[in-house]
């Protein structure tokens, strides 16, 4: 399973190692390009890790998320493509007040689209992953990644759209990152209740609101992926000022997560090719590239070997 192309989406840097890292990073190491597309530059994020709230450091946001983003794809072994649209951030009050003018948000579909259809039609990947209609959390520009994804999807197959972007390229699959998942979580808790410890995310699950149901239910894709839970958190880590090390997201151990839940969840949007459901293969019905043709320029080398990765 070597020498496809896999196009994540995403809005800001940093969600990509929080969104399908696992997956990515695996698929990477097994001999596919994979290409992270970030959106924004995450300007406008906060810094949500107190060791990294240093003078200067804000003042300089731009700069480091750029050098984070840098060191999360080295260690993902991945490549990755900036889009250059500016961070909306997220407006907090009740009303919220507006968003600031030059944000992602509010840059008309078309104009949005038109980058993506470009770099879709460069890159020619054969799937896709983004977010659901929900953003995955009802940020503005997950939202409009979605958007845009979704509309770039069937932009970039179309000759008569963009015409300048490129020759056209018809992506086989798109899917939504599907990670709130409550049954998982509540399997977490099952572990370390027959371990007889401390469910460090029991307050939290507490508060979990079901109104909605499980995600869970719209997932149709599981990707095995355990083994590149460390590479995961090693890349969410390269996001200094945006992750806390101590923070929730590392709050479960990973032996339990490799034993109870080792698999990363999907949604298959779209695709123009056969599905049989579930899958357990972002590639499954897509015809084996040409390797002798492919380009296979797979960032994985980039992955750390000194330390305890899969080889």
């Amino acid at each position: 399973m070597s020498g496809y192309r896999l196009m994540a989406v995403h809005a800001h840097p940093d969600d990509e190692s929080s969104k399908g890292a696992a997956t990515m990073a695996r698929y990477a190491r097994e001999g596919n390009r994979v290409r992270v597309v970030t959106l924004t530059g995450g300007e406008r994020g906060d810094i949500l890790n107190p060791a990294m709230d240093l003078p200067g450091n804000r003042e300089r946001m731009s700069e480091l998320r750029i050098e984070e983003m840098a060191e999360a794809a080295r260690i993902l072994g991945v490549e990755h493509e900036w889009l250059g649209f500016v961070d909306s951030g997220l407006p907090e009050g009740d009303p919220k007040p507006p968003l600031p003018e030059d944000s992602f948000a509010l840059v008309p579909l078309d104009v949005a689209v038109e980058p993506l259809v470009r770099a879709i039609r460069e890159f020619k990947p054969h799937v896709m992953t983004t977010y659901d209609e929900n953003g995955g959390y009802p940020h503005p520009d997950h939202i409009r990644c979605h958007e845009v994804s979704m509309a770039a999807f069937e932009a970039a197959a179309d000759p008569e759209r963009y015409p300048d972007a490129g020759e056209p390229w018809e992506v086989a699959k798109i899917y939504y990152n599907h990670g709130f998942i409550r049954k998982r979580m509540l399997l977490f808790q099952e572990e370390y209740d027959r371990r007889g410890e401390e469910f460090p995310l029991a307050e939290w699950l507490k508060k979990w609101k079901t109104e909605h149901g499980d995600t869970m239910a719209r997932v149709t894709t599981q990707i095995e992926c355990g083994a590149y839970f460390p590479v995961r958190d090693d890349a969410l880590r390269a996001h200094a000022t945006q992750i806390d090390p101590n923070g929730s997201f590392f709050a479960v151990s990973v032996d339990v997560q490799q034993k109870v839940w080792p698999t990363e969840e999907f949604e298959l949007a779209r695709t123009r090719v056969q599905a049989t459901l579930p899958e357990n293969d972002l590639f499954a019905g897509i015809a084996a590239p040409d390797l002798a043709a492919a380009d296979v320029r797979s960032g994985h080398d980039g992955i750390d070997d000194s330390k305890d990765y899969p080889q």
